[in-house]
């Protein structure tokens, strides 16, 4: 479901739809809570985005990834984990390593078009295939990147259940 929720909003979310996901799913999520936990750097910042339309303004629109974040910080909050636990231990990089993957889409769809453009050249063909290898690598940067967060949260998890085994021992 988290899937379709990123594909069907691939250009962004408003708080209102995050909003209304979660009420449609029977789970509690206020426009407060968002607030705050992009405050504590849980979330990333929504980007103000135009409206199409004479007048129409700007509104806020959050990476569709955030609809992850915020059930993964539920679920770890039903698990009893503290806001300050999930702060300091886990998805301390997530959204950064996410903004880096949209970044790096930014990055590749514009050099990409710039290729087109000089496709018929013997430089462009070689441009087209060093695009493609440094795709590559930037895909496997961010699973990289991704492994090292995902193995520092495991980390952080057991040194957690260890203090917890300790306490209930002592206690």
């Amino acid at each position: 479901m988290l899937d379709r929720i990123e594909q069907e909003h691939a250009q962004g979310i408003t708080s209102s739809e995050i909003l209304d996901l979660f009420a449609a799913h029977g789970l509690k999520f206020s426009e407060a809570t968002l607030r705050k936990y992009v405050q504590l750097g849980l979330l990333p910042r929504s980007v103000r985005v135009g409206r199409k339309g004479k007048h129409q303004g700007s509104q806020g629109m959050y990476p569709a990834s955030v609809v992850r974040q915020i059930q993964r910080i539920k679920d770890m909050m039903a698990q009893d984990y503290t806001i300050e636990e999930i702060q300091r231990e886990f998805l301390f990089v997530r959204g950064d390593i996410e903004e880096l993957e949209r970044t790096m889409a930014k990055v590749f769809d514009a050099l990409k078009e710039a290729a087109k453009e000089r496709r018929s050249e013997t430089s462009g063909r070689a441009i087209a295939q060093d695009l493609s290898t440094a795709e590559v690598l930037a895909r496997e940067l961010v699973a990289k990147l991704t492994m090292l967060e995902e193995r520092l949260m495991a980390q952080a998890r057991l040194s957690r259940g260890l203090m917890s085994s300790k306490q209930a021992a002592s206690s």
